[in-house]
Parts: structure tokens; C-alpha cells; sequence
């Protein structure tokens, strides 16, 4: 991936990882367009970077999602680079009786068929540049689970899963396709995340992240140091005592 020189889609980039993604690849002269669902939020985000541009979208809303890829194409007709962040992350007790779904459903709902759809709206677009990008942003969650995040856990694995695909698929084209696996960092994905004394700061994932990039542009998966146990836990034979670190009997 090219770090400079691009129009780049960020989805979540009014706060959290997205922001950081956004601010960074603004700070090195792309033109960046973020997306969320709170215009408020994101116009504060707009007016401390001059020159950045936003759009409201919530990607759950999946009857929305070609309109505005549509609206986005046509104001930003040299987009190259989709960044999907956007995700929530919800806590969930299946022991109750009963299970309510709405959280899983939510988040399957945004974490997987919103960048599923959006970039399926996307990739003619795309393929027509000369060089683009798909960024997918999963979780260290994606290969081995926290128990009390179950649907988040899963989507993001997921989304590791269809970005395997995805890449293979476009190998022969001009789009890159990218995985993004952060560890626990310091945002306000869940009430905790920002105080949490084992998370990465959202500053230091930014910059490390932001190294790897440049450092290597033919990547496919970016992985920061804090991430890599998890990452390797299958293949390393150490899955069943990450596992118990993460979800303490």
C-alpha cells in the first residue's frame, strides 16, 4: 500500500482506532474521508483536521449502504483506499433465560455484513484505480475468543476468515487487501477498554501500526508486537493457556 497519495474511506473514524487511522494518514498528506453514525462527532473530528471530509453512515443499516457508497463516489471520485473499522463490541450473558439476541444480532450486523457490504458496493470502484486498498480491521479476539464477548469474538474472526478470501480473490487485480489485528487497546469500544492496564495505548497501536505499513507495503496482515501471542497461540501450542489467560475459570 502506498502511504501517501491516496483518498482514503475511513468507517468509525470519529473516535477510537478509526480516528487515530484517519489523523495519521491526514497527517501524511491523503485525502481522508471519515464515516460514522454521529455527525456531531464527527464534524469536531473534521474541524481539528482542516482539509478532512466526513459523511454519516450506519453501517448496521444495510439498505443504506449502497446510497452512500454511491454519495461518496461521486464526491470522491479518486477513492482508492476503504478502511473498514467500524464495529461494536458488546458483552453477553448466554446463560440467561432467556438469551436475548439483539446484541449478537447488532453486532454481526455491523463487525461483519457492514464491511461485507460495503465493500462489495465498493470494488468496482476500486478495481478501476490504478492502486487500491481494503483495510480490514479484526481483533487479536479473532483467534482466540474472550468468553464474554462471544459474537464479537466470532465476527471478528470472521473477518479474519473473509479476508483471506478476499485477497486471494483480487490477487490478480490492483486492490490490496489488508488485515489489520489490534490487541487490546486503551479506547471506548466497552465500558473498562480505556482503563484497562494491559491494553496497548490507542497512540502507541497508531504509530507501530502506521511503521509496519511503511515499513511493508506488500503486507497482508499487520500485526503489533502485544498481538502476536494470540495470533500464534494454535500454531505456537500455547491456544489452551492464552485461552485461560484471557477467560480465568
Amino acid at each position: 500500500m502506498d502511504m501517501t497519495g491516496n483518498t482514503i474511506l475511513v468507517t468509525g473514524g470519529g473516535s477510537g482506532i478509526g480516528r487515530g487511522l484517519a489523523e495519521a494518514f491526514h497527517h501524511l498528506g491523503n485525502r481522508v474521508i471519515i464515516a460514522g453514525r454521529k455527525s456531531d462527532v464527527l464534524a469536531e473530528v473534521v474541524a481539528a483536521n482542516p482539509g478532512m471530509a466526513s459523511h454519516v453512515i450506519d453501517v448496521e443499516d444495510g439498505a443504506a449502504i449502497r446510497g452512500f457508497a454511491a454519495a461518496v463516489m461521486a464526491a470522491h471520485p479518486g477513492l482508492n483506499v476503504l478502511i473498514n473499522n467500524a464495529g461494536i463490541m458488546r458483552a453477553e450473558d448466554v446463560t440467561v433465560t432467556p438469551y436475548d439476541l439483539s446484541d449478537a444480532e447488532a453486532m454481526i450486523a455491523t463487525n461483519l455484513l457492514g464491511p461485507i457490504r460495503l465493500t462489495a458496493a465498493l470494488l468496482p470502484h476500486l478495481r478501476a484505480q490504478a492502486r487500491a486498498a481494503v483495510l480490514n480491521v479484526s481483533s487479536g479476539l479473532a483467534f482466540v475468543p474472550l468468553s464474554m464477548t462471544p459474537t464479537y469474538s466470532a465476527t471478528k474472526a470472521a473477518i479474519h476468515s473473509w479476508s483471506q478470501s478476499l485477497g486471494h480473490q483480487l490477487r490478480a487485480t490492483s486492490v490490496q487487501v489488508i488485515e489489520l489485528a489490534p490487541p487490546a487497546v486503551a479506547t471506548d469500544l466497552m465500558p473498562g477498554s480505556r482503563s484497562n492496564p494491559n491494553a496497548m495505548t490507542l497512540e502507541n497501536y497508531i504509530a507501530a501500526t502506521m511503521a509496519l505499513l511503511t515499513a511493508h507495503p506488500e503486507a497482508t496482515e499487520i500485526l503489533v508486537e502485544p498481538v502476536k501471542r494470540l495470533r500464534g497461540a494454535e500454531a505456537s501450542g500455547a491456544y489452551t493457556a492464552v485461552f485461560g489467560m484471557l477467560n480465568p475459570a
